[in-house]
């Protein structure tokens, strides 16, 4: 560095740096190369250096946000600052818009937009061409010329042959006939021209002429040519959904009245029926025999088996009792079993409090052998729980207390602890979780009794509810009503029936799944019961399939009734039906 002359100017920068060390003014000071010079900064000038460092302005008082003044805009403005047009310059095009120009573009490149053609006139036209086909039509309606008269023939002439000529007895015929079917015109002879008279008619057929031509729709329809047996929805054939009840194979002789209700046992070997004749009557159904009967006096409405098979207890609603018979089936063990849960030591009837319920009794029967349990009301239908240790009750005429749940073991009963939205037809346990299904005779509520809490309303949409059943796997129901209809219900897919059979012309008195087969049936006023094929699918994708297998006939009305309840067999494909023709009949595969 020695030797240079770059070298010394920084040799005395840095001996004038360590002189000034000790001097505080040395710390303003600044070298001014263009006037070779030192100047001493003021504190004014070193606060201006040190806001120009930091990027603000350099005087303190000038304001960085002082409010926007419009100089170009004041109150006596008349004429704008310039007329000129915008400038080009200015617009921005939208790229929104330039992307759908360039799709309709490429649009129109590749076809999938066309443009209507011209229309070309046609150059020659004919003259003398029939309505119907001229071009000017083409784009309207289809046009049809109205139909011209028929030219007269050898019956109008003159002077006919006489062949064309009727005779007096033909003419008198022509008086007895209707005057549509009258001849409108009868031939006569005349000598010469000049001789025919004026038409008669002439005006009145004119006039006719006229109203025709005002009045006939002249429209061309397409007819479309279907075949009829492709509206018809593909089924499979009966033959491959068999087995199913197609015969009558044994009947029940003994009821000296209609046969009410009929019910069969959890093994399926026998069968309880309760008729208008104030029996009951247990019979064997291989054999027909008649085992059991009992006497109550008045119409027996409802029986209903307790659905397990160690328990053979018997369910029968006479007017406003509901009795518990011990039907003397099963070992001894069984027989004991039943005997203490049929036993009431001291008549129960607590007072009205919360969901209990006043006017009932849980007595002890020693004539039927079994429990009398009294109601306020005639009770009409009685259904047990899968368990057999609840049973339902339903009184049309209990208001708000029509349906009562009572529990076999401790005796006790309960009110149904929801409102009731009309009169009750029926109430049915969920076969496999704690649902209840209240049926009115618009609608039908589903409950659920833990959560105690209404889970859907199905819509029926019918006149009035006669009876429901649930399929066994719990998620589809079938509802008959009174004018004849049966309607099916999807729990998971809506409120609204999934399909309406219009099958029966008179009443539908009851509904019954099959449980285990793929088979519901219909009973009605009509004297037959429907039998129907109904699988349903695990995926819940696919629709169930219904399919109409067997019209079962047998029974004779009696007074305006017909066939009045029917139950399936619970292990084979067999129906059992009971008429008001006091029989019972068991129909088979």
């Amino acid at each position: 560095m020695i030797g240079s002359k770059s070298g010394l100017d920084h040799c005395f920068a840095i001996l004038s740096f360590f002189n000034n060390i000790g001097c505080e003014k040395s710390r303003r000071k600044i070298y001014d190369e263009y006037n070779d010079e030192e100047v001493e900064l003021t504190k004014e000038e070193t606060k201006l250096v040190r806001r120009m460092l930091k990027g603000k302005t350099p005087h303190a008082d000038f304001d960085p946000y002082a409010p926007y003044v419009d100089w170009f805009k004041w109150e006596d403005a008349k004429h704008p600052l310039s007329n000129a047009p915008e400038p080009k310059s200015r617009f921005i095009p939208s790229k929104s818009e330039a992307k759908k120009v360039l799709g309709l573009v490429r649009a129109i490149r590749k076809g999938f937009i066309k443009f209507d053609k011209p229309k070309e006139e046609p150059r020659f036209y004919m003259l003398w061409g029939d309505d119907a086909s001229s071009s000017e039509k083409s784009g309207h309606l289809s046009y049809i010329p109205a139909p011209k008269p028929n030219m007269p023939g050898h019956e109008e002439s003159y002077n006919p042959s006489l062949e064309y000529i009727p005779t007096q007895e033909e003419i008198n015929s022509y008086q007895l006939m209707d005057e549509e079917d009258r001849p409108k015109f009868i031939p006569k002879r005349f000598t010469s021209l000049r001789s025919i008279p004026a038409y008669e008619n002439a005006v009145k057929d004119s006039f006719e002429r006229c109203l025709d031509l005002y009045l006939c729709p002249r429209v061309r329809k397409k007819r479309i040519n279907i075949d009829p047996e492709s509206l018809k929805p593909k089924l499979p054939s009966r033959k491959d959904l068999r087995p199913y009840p197609a015969t009558c194979y044994l009947e029940y002789r003994g009821h000296k009245g209609a046969v009410m209700s009929i019910s069969t046992e959890a093994s399926g070997q026998w069968i309880a029926s309760g008729s208008s004749d104030g029996t009951v009557r247990l019979w064997e159904v291989e054999t027909c025999r008649c085992i059991k009967v009992w006497e109550f006096g008045e119409v027996v409405q409802y029986v209903a088996w307790n659905p397990l098979p160690e328990l053979p207890i018997l369910a029968v609603t006479v007017g406003q009792d509901v009795f518990l018979l011990n039907s003397g089936l099963g070992n001894e063990e069984i027989q004991r079993k039943v005997k203490e849960l049929l036993h009431v030591e001291t008549p129960t009837a607590p007072e009205d409090s919360g969901n209990k319920v006043s006017g009932w009794s849980w007595r002890q029967d020693d004539e039927h052998e079994g429990i009398r349990l009294r109601h306020f009301k005639s009770v009409y239908s009685v259904e047990w729980h899968r368990k057999g240790d609840y049973f339902s009750t339903v009184m049309p005429a209990g208001d708000s207390k029509a349906i009562l749940i009572h529990q076999l073991s401790k005796k006790f009963t309960q009110r149904h602890p929801f409102k009731l939205h009309g009169l009750p037809v029926s109430a049915v346990f969920h076969p496999t979780r704690s649902i209840f299904f209240v049926s009115t005779k618009k609608n039908v509520r589903v409950y659920d009794l833990l959560k105690q809490k209404l889970i859907k309303k199905l819509e029926t949409g019918l006149r009035e509810v006669s009876s429901i059943s649930i399929h066994p796997a719990g998620d589809n129901i079938i509802v008959g009503s009174r004018d004849g209809k049966l309607c099916w219900f999807d729990m998971d897919l809506s409120s609204k029936p999934y399909k309406v059979l219009k099958c029966h012309p008179k009443d539908i008195n009851n509904v019954a799944f099959h449980r285990s087969y793929p088979l519901f049936a219909s009973c009605s006023d009509d004297c037959t019961a429907y039998v129907f094929h109904g699988t349903v699918y695990s995926d819940l994708n696919q629709n169930p399939l219904i399919v109409p297998l067997e019209i079962l006939r047998g029974h004779a009305s009696s007074d305006g009734r017909g066939v009045l309840d029917c139950k399936f067999h619970p292990r084979q494909p067999w129906l059992f039906t009971a008429g008001a023709d006091s029989l019972i009949k068991l129909y088979c595969h």
